[in-house]
């Protein structure tokens, strides 16, 4: 029994953890030693340009990233924190959650069947590396088009409060981008479970059959390429614009720095990921300059008091739902309608 009990724990707990912190070691991930690196040599150079044309005050390149009252922040601490405790929830809710609505989720080889049936089989293309790209660059443009609406739908009234707790952090930093609550975990995973299903059964259905799992991760090489665009800086306080020209189509750090403000004109702006393209096409696009705005982020002083433990991130969404109901006005009277029989 006690044996049981030790793995149990192994699986829930440490093993999650042991692999989250691992997971820093990883190339597809932005939140990584490399990417890390990449980010802050960028910053770096941003902070020696800057210095020599007399644009910043600050004295060191700690100074120029934000120093102790960042990076030791209340917040941040919190963010540090989170990032691996979001591993056990991911094991002990998030997972579950998605397990309980993925068998009635279509998968790629349904709709690999649904075509066949319906027009029936196609002709095997062959694997090669143009396919391969091709597949990961469609996968890549899918995943950030489902991205760009699920957190536009988070910005909604109801939804809102759980992505509340990630525009909560009243200073950015790249642990920040892991503050999200387990719900919208839950809503991205299965978007992607649907999104992705129906493009590769489409991709597959159009090339006669899978390509294998080796080519699909051409995806990895566009992943690489984005973090690898200083990633790591939209969640901190050191302004990197592209400029309005090229923010049309990619997101810099300034961009989202812009979508954290508290200010009302940057409210539901930018909420592209690497791709600004989607926000100019549905209209929420704000461009920057090399200039730097001046923003507070944070949800408001109301808010300061809110979310500074683990256990406030998780529950104080659905404390304001709950109490979003309760405030709810009562619908009006209805009105008597004078051919209506009386009693």
């Amino acid at each position: 029994m006690l044996i049981d009990l030790f793995a149990e724990l192994d699986r829930v707990v440490l093993a999650p953890v042991t692999d989250r912190f691992l997971g820093i070691f990883d190339l597809n991930g932005r939140f990584g030693v490399l990417f890390l690196c990449i980010s802050y040599t960028v910053a770096y150079g941003l902070f020696r340009f800057r210095k020599h044309r007399g644009l910043t005050d600050a004295g060191s390149f700690w100074q120029f990233i934000g120093g102790s009252r960042v990076y030791l922040h209340r917040s941040a601490l919190l963010d540090y924190q989170y990032y691996l405790i979001r591993a056990v929830l991911k094991v002990a809710l998030v997972l579950p959650l998605v397990a309980l609505v993925d068998p009635l989720v279509f998968r790629s080889g349904d709709y690999i069947a649904f075509f066949t049936n319906l027009w029936g089989a196609r002709p095997q293309l062959g694997e090669n590396l143009g396919l391969s790209l091709l597949y990961g660059l469609g996968l890549f443009l899918v995943r950030d088009f489902k991205h760009y609406w699920v957190h536009r739908a988070f910005h909604s009234r109801w939804l809102w409060e759980f992505h509340k707790v990630h525009h909560s952090a009243p200073v950015l930093v790249p642990a920040t981008a892991s503050r999200i609550h387990f719900v919208e975990k839950v809503v991205e995973r299965l978007a992607s479970v649907i999104c992705v299903g129906l493009y590769a059964g489409v991709f597959w259905y159009l090339c006669g059959g899978e390509i294998s799992r080796y080519t699909l991760f051409g995806v990895t090489y566009l992943v690489f390429v984005f973090n690898a665009l200083a990633a790591n800086l939209r969640h901190s306080h050191v302004w990197l614009s592209f400029g309005p020209r090229v923010e049309r189509i990619l997101n810099s750090p300034a961009q989202h720095q812009i979508h954290h403000s508290d200010a009302p004109r940057h409210f539901n702006k930018n909420f592209g990921t690497n791709l600004s393209i989607w926000d100019w096409m549905f209209g929420t696009l704000y461009t920057t300059t090399s200039t730097p705005e001046a923003i507070r982020f944070g949800t408001g002083q109301r808010d300061a008091e809110r979310y500074l433990t683990v256990y406030s991130l998780i529950v104080t969404p659905f404390v304001e739902l709950a109490r979003k109901r309760r405030r709810r006005p009562a619908p009006p009277a209805p009105v008597p309608d004078a051919d209506a029989p009386r009693y």
